[in-house]
């Protein structure tokens, strides 16, 4: 597939799980659209970057490795993001290479340096404590309680956080706090 195609699929995708796996699908199957896809999710100013993450959400789910070469300008754009559909996906990227960091520390190697690891907590403290949709706030928590397995400042403000914010949030927040705070007693 050449890039000026998939740009316009890009374009074109819409929400549905279907159009965000067939995108995703290309991508898996053609690396070489990675660079593509990457340059649509890195520019904040491109008015269908926010699709770009929907796809690359899906496309780190299974290949987080494929990230290391972006993770610089990734945590670095982090802060950047204000669409609601991006910031989703952004968090659940965090969350994943939260995951994949801790997988990687336990083999004595990193997936994330000192500084992205810095960029990405900072950017899901943001999440959790300003006016996001409960999605993002869900996928940051869950990513701080990873990261706080190798930070042991963070759950202590993590706790506090959630604890503070319970009462005035839907019951999906709730629901996704309550596990974080059992996983933190």
């Amino acid at each position: 597939m050449m890039s000026s195609d998939f740009i316009r699929k890009l374009e074109n995708s819409t929400a549905h799980r279907q159009s965000r796996e067939s995108m995703s699908d290309s991508v898996s199957a053609n690396p070489e659209l990675l660079p593509v896809l990457m340059s649509v999710v890195l520019d904040t100013q491109n008015k269908n970057h926010y699709k770009g993450c929907w796809i690359s959400e899906l496309v780190f789910e299974n290949h987080i490795d494929w990230l290391i070469p972006y993770l610089d300008t990734f945590c670095k754009t982090l802060s950047s993001y204000s669409h609601d559909g991006a910031l989703r996906s952004v968090s659940k990227i965090c969350l994943f290479s939260a995951t994949y960091h801790l997988k990687k520390k336990k083999s004595g190697e990193a997936f994330l340096t000192d500084e992205q690891l810095e960029l990405m907590m900072e950017s899901c403290f943001d999440w959790l404590i300003s006016d996001q949709k409960v999605a993002t706030k869900a996928y940051a928590m869950r990513a701080l309680y990873a990261f706080g397995k190798i930070n042991d400042w963070i759950y202590p403000e993590l706790k506090t956080i959630l604890v503070q914010d319970y009462p005035n949030h839907s019951a999906a927040y709730q629901g996704a706090s309550k596990e974080i705070l059992k996983k933190l007693k």
